[in-house]
C-alpha cells in the first residue's frame, strides 16, 4: 500500500484508476461490459466533482456484485415499447450499466420522433446523474432525469418530521454553442451521502438540512445516525420547503408511478432505483442552430450578470464541473486520504493493487 499523509490529497492518472476499478469489478464476477461501465461512470462522478457518488461508492457496488444483490451480467427486460416511449425492468443490473443504454435508446427515439422517454425499475446503484448527461448533449440533444428509491424513506414532506420520500436527484443537460449546461441536484436539502461525509469529517452541515424527531431543523449531521434518527428536510428548508416537497412528489410520480414499481412493490429491493429520463431533439421543434444560439445567449447573460461579490463570479450550472474534469484529466484525479483508504479496502477485497500515485510538488 502507498504511504499517505492524513491531510494531503492523493493524485492518480485517470486512465490508471479507471483500469484498476474495471479490474476490481471483474474480479467479483462482473462481465466485461458491466465492469467497464461501473468504472467509467463512477470515475466520471469524481472527474466532475461529485465525490460522494464517485469511486467512493465502488466498494458498495463490489459488495452488491459479490453478494448477488446486483446482477453481474445480462440485459434489462423491455416491458413496453412504443415509438417514443419505453418501460424497462433492469432486473437488478447495476444502474451504471443500464442508464447509458437507456439514454442511447432514448436518443434514438428522439432522433426519429423528436422525443424519447424511458422509465426503468429495479436498477441497482445509479451514482451521479450528472455522469450520464453528456451522452445526450454530445449528440445535440436535451435531457432531463429523475431517480428515486422505493425501498428507502429518508425525506420528510414539508410540515412533517416523518420520512416519506427518498432523497431524489434531478438532472438536466442542455447543449450550447460552447459548453453544455449540466445540472444535478437533490430535491431534499442535501443528499444522504453528503450528511454521512459531514459525519466522517466531524463537521456540521453548512445549513439546517435535517429535522430531528422533535421537529426541530438542525445542521448537526450526527443526528442522522441517532436512535431515533433525524430525517432530511425537503429542498427549501423551514421556510420554503413546500416547494421542494412538491418537486419530490413530482419525481416519485414520474419514476415509481409510471414504472408501476413503487413502495408497495419494491420495498424489499434495498437501494434499487426507479428512473425516468427524457431526451428532446431541438431540431424537431425548430432550427438546431437557432436553438444553440438561444441557449448560448442565456448562458452568456448569466455569466455577464453583475455578481454580489466581485471575487465570486456568477457561474452556469456545470461550468465548474467541466473545468474540474479537464484539469483532472490533465493533472490526475485527486482523492482525499479518507477516500483513498476506502479504495485500499477495495484493493484488498479484490486482490488488485492500486495504481501508482502521481507525485505532486
Amino acid at each position: 500500500m502507498t504511504n499517505i499523509s492524513n491531510t494531503k490529497p492523493i493524485y492518480v492518472a485517470a486512465a490508471d484508476i479507471h483500469e484498476w476499478a474495471r479490474a476490481c469489478a471483474q474480479s467479483v464476477g462482473a462481465d466485461a461490459g458491466v465492469a467497464q461501465h461501473i468504472a467509467t461512470y463512477l470515475l466520471e462522478g469524481d472527474l466532475l466533482g461529485f465525490r460522494t457518488h464517485g469511486l467512493l461508492r465502488l466498494r458498495y457496488n463490489l459488495e452488491c456484485l459479490r453478494d448477488g444483490r446486483s446482477r453481474a451480467s445480462g440485459e434489462p427486460l423491455v416491458l413496453k415499447d412504443r415509438k417514443a416511449v419505453a418501460s424497462w425492468d433492469a432486473q437488478l443490473l447495476p444502474g451504471l450499466y443500464v442508464l447509458p443504454k437507456a439514454i442511447d435508446a432514448a436518443c434514438d427515439k428522439a432522433k426519429s420522433c423528436g422525443t424519447g422517454t424511458i422509465v426503468i425499475r429495479r436498477a441497482q446503484h445509479v451514482a451521479s446523474l450528472a455522469a450520464y448527461l453528456s451522452l445526450a448533449t454530445d449528440r445535440g440533444f436535451m435531457i432531463s432525469m429523475f431517480a428515486s428509491t422505493p425501498g428507502q424513506r429518508a425525506v420528510a414532506p414539508f410540515g412533517s418530521k416523518q420520512a416519506v420520500f427518498s432523497p431524489n436527484p434531478f438532472a438536466i443537460g442542455v447543449p450550447t454553442q460552447t459548453q453544455p449546461i449540466l445540472l444535478d441536484m437533490s430535491l431534499s436539502m442535501t443528499a444522504a451521502g453528503k450528511v454521512r461525509q459531514a459525519i466522517a469529517e466531524e463537521r456540521p452541515l453548512p445549513f439546517a438540512g435535517l429535522i430531528t424527531p422533535g421537529g426541530e431543523y438542525t445542521n448537526d449531521a450526527t443526528t442522522f445516525l441517532a436512535d431515533p434518527p433525524s430525517v432530511l428536510a425537503s429542498l427549501g428548508g423551514k421556510d420554503l420547503g413546500y416547494k421542494g416537497s412538491g418537486l419530490t412528489l413530482f419525481s416519485e410520480l414520474w419514476t415509481m408511478a409510471l414504472s408501476n414499481y413503487g413502495r408497495r412493490q419494491g420495498s424489499e429491493d434495498g437501494d434499487a432505483n426507479t428512473v425516468w429520463l427524457q431526451v428532446l431533439d431541438p431540431s424537431a421543434f425548430g432550427d438546431q442552430e437557432e436553438f444553440l444560439t438561444e441557449s448560448q445567449a442565456q448562458l452568456d447573460a448569466i455569466l455577464a450578470a453583475t455578481p454580489i461579490d466581485a471575487n465570486q463570479p456568477v457561474r452556469v450550472p456545470g461550468s465548474n464541473a467541466i473545468a474540474l474534469k479537464k484539469q483532472q484529466l490533465a493533472e490526475g484525479v485527486s482523492y482525499t486520504p479518507a477516500v483513498w483508504r476506502q479504495l485500499e479496502k477495495c484493493a484488498v477485497m479484490c486482490g488488485v493493487d492500486l495504481p501508482e500515485v502521481i507525485s505532486k510538488p
